[in-house]
């Protein structure tokens, strides 16, 4: 039987139905309000009244310290495990994010001609290139602002 055994967690003193602690050096299940103890054989807690001893002041403090250590181990245990459950979760979850974002990153609409899109920035990038210094007006615009390419 482990410290960790859903069965422990179920198991109940016989005579005054609280919590049992695992002594696992000592096979047994100990009951530290009543002080007695009761023996695991083979891997079967013996949960008969008649079968658990009464322990003695200095096997009662032995007790105690045996299970404060292995409640300390397991807590160590458990601090060290959600570490690197957290570290292992946020990686995932790192991962997931980076996933996800180019997932939902918009893409440009279909062109039902079958273009994409490499047209209009090469259009973009070489009206940029043709465009005339500053105060140079595009011939025929002085037509136009005046009216005289309007059709009037």
């Amino acid at each position: 039987m482990k410290a960790d055994d859903a069965l422990l967690k179920i198991l109940a003193c016989p005579i005054d139905k609280g919590p049992l602690m695992l002594l696992a050096s000592e096979d047994a299940l100990y009951n530290p309000r009543l002080r007695r103890r009761y023996p695991i054989l083979d891997g079967i807690p013996q949960l008969l009244p008649s079968l658990g001893e009464q322990l003695s002041d200095a096997e009662h403090e032995h007790a105690v310290r045996q299970i404060k250590e292995a409640e300390t181990t397991a807590e160590t245990a458990d601090t060290a495990g959600t570490a690197e459950t957290a570290e292992k979760r946020e990686t995932r979850e790192t991962g997931e994010i980076e996933e996800t974002a180019e997932a939902e990153a918009p893409k440009a609409p279909e062109d039902p001609e079958g273009r994409d899109g490499t047209e209009d920035a090469e259009a973009t990038e070489a009206t940029e290139q043709t465009k005339l210094p500053a105060g140079t007006a595009e011939p025929g615009a002085e037509a136009m602002a005046s009216g005289a390419g309007a059709g009037s």
